[in-house]
């Protein structure tokens, strides 16, 4: 099954299965723990933990498939590159300190 955008051109479906199975990953190890700490009762914890996986996949889906423009890609200078690495790797940091703070309080 090829995926296009809304104007029928091919898109490249790697970066979009990339992003949702890292929402999958994330979404599902750590949410049900984490609201569990937060108080919340398991399935409760699994229904938000999935609302917030397929409101990620369709955010990708509608991102990197259905309103991109394939044509218009380009290459990105290095520091452009690093520059986004370095800020990746920071909001991966802050989510991760974040995502840690529950357990972290008594």
């Amino acid at each position: 099954m090829k995926l296009t955008n809304r104007h029928g051109t091919p898109v490249d479906p790697v970066p979009f299965l990339v992003v949702s199975s890292l929402a999958f990953l994330m979404s599902f190890s750590y949410g049900p723990i984490y609201l569990l700490a937060l108080g919340l009762s398991l399935p409760i914890s699994i229904t938000v933990s999935t609302i917030l996986f397929v409101c990620a996949t369709g955010t990708a889906y509608h991102q990197m498939v259905l309103t991109t423009r394939p044509e218009l890609r380009g290459e990105i200078p290095p520091e452009q590159r690093l520059r986004r690495l370095v800020y990746a790797a920071a909001v991966l940091l802050a989510l991760l300190a974040l995502l840690s703070l529950p357990f972290l309080v008594p």
